[in-house]
């Protein structure tokens, strides 16, 4: 009897113990998890060297030669938002600072016999990237100017031509419009703000808000966002390292030297008219994007100048 008590104590004991250590190896299993859990969120997902920065917004801002008060949170906090989202767009603001250098030199000799100040050019950057698009609302060019605004204006506009495709013609356009828009509002800035939001527009909300400035309007986003665009663009395009941009000059996007010819006569089939100067119809398109068809009624028997390849 004595000796089967011994021998389910020594049973029982064994139980107990092993018991004991599987429960230990258990709650060291669940910590080391829990360990390796917390180490692998600490863990970087991107190369040592990756860094997203945030970025200081530079004082002494200014938009044609006008204040932009970043001493206004608000205002502070809009440019911060247009200087972040174009740096780290980094593929759309290579291509920027390429298109740049081949349009600007076409644009800014345009904007300075109108009177209109330099920094105009990169509201061409942000209606359209420097690309002969078309908006929703139907705005075209590189200006994104509206058809009655070509019109009025002097832009021929029909089936076969479109000259709000026409670059230096476009750009004249847009001087006429901010020039008049300067006028009414007494400043740059306004006259910025109106050509995105129209004259009538701008004039309404300051009539209705009872101010006199940009930077006091309560406005939609898209005419909110418009100026503090326009400014975070001219301070990265300007200080293209400054902003992590690096290239060459080699890099960069160039015009190619052009010749014209004058056309006052109807074009049947451009195609050939193109072939007959040793190109093809894509080649002239690319130099004449005003060109929209495949042919040039020209009853009134005007006379054009289409631009050719040297």
């Amino acid at each position: 009897m004595n000796k089967l008590i011994k021998t389910l104590s020594l049973v029982a004991l064994i139980l107990v113990s092993s018991i004991l250590i599987n429960g230990t190896k258990k709650d060291s299993t669940i910590v080391s998890t829990q360990q390796t859990s917390i180490s692998n969120n600490n863990e970087t997902n991107t190369s040592s060297t990756y860094q997203i920065k945030a970025l200081k917004v530079p004082t002494g801002l200014n938009f044609a030669g006008e204040h932009v008060p970043i001493e206004n949170a608000d205002i502070k906090e809009r440019i911060d938002r247009e200087l972040l989202v174009n740096t780290y767009w980094q593929s759309n603001g290579l291509l920027l600072f390429k298109r740049a250098h081949k349009y600007f030199p076409v644009i800014e000799p345009i904007l300075a016999k109108n009177g209109v100040p330099n920094d105009f050019k990169y509201l061409a950057v942000i209606e359209s990237g420097l690309q002969n698009v078309t908006s929703p609302a139907g705005a075209r060019g590189f200006w994104q100017i509206m058809k009655t605004t070509g019109r009025e204006n002097g832009l021929e506009i029909n089936t076969n031509v479109d000259e709000r495709y026409h670059l230096e013609k476009a750009t004249e356009v847009a001087c006429n419009y901010l020039k008049a828009a300067k006028k009414r509002f007494g400043s740059w800035t306004m006259a910025a703000a109106a050509y995105n939001a129209g004259n009538a527009g701008m004039a309404r909300r300051l009539k209705d808000q009872k101010v006199d400035d940009y930077y006091d309007l309560l406005l939609g986003e898209e005419t909110k966002r418009y100026l503090p665009r326009i400014v975070a663009l001219k301070e990265i395009l300007s200080h293209p390292t400054k902003y992590g941009f690096v290239f060459d000059e080699e890099d960069l996007y160039n015009l190619q030297p052009t010749t014209f010819v004058e056309v006052d006569t109807a074009i049947t089939n451009i195609a050939a008219f193109a072939k007959g100067f040793g190109i093809n119809y894509k080649i002239l398109k690319e130099h004449n994007a005003w060109l929209r068809e495949n042919k040039l009624n020209n009853k009134s028997r005007k006379k054009y100048q289409i631009k050719l390849p040297k």
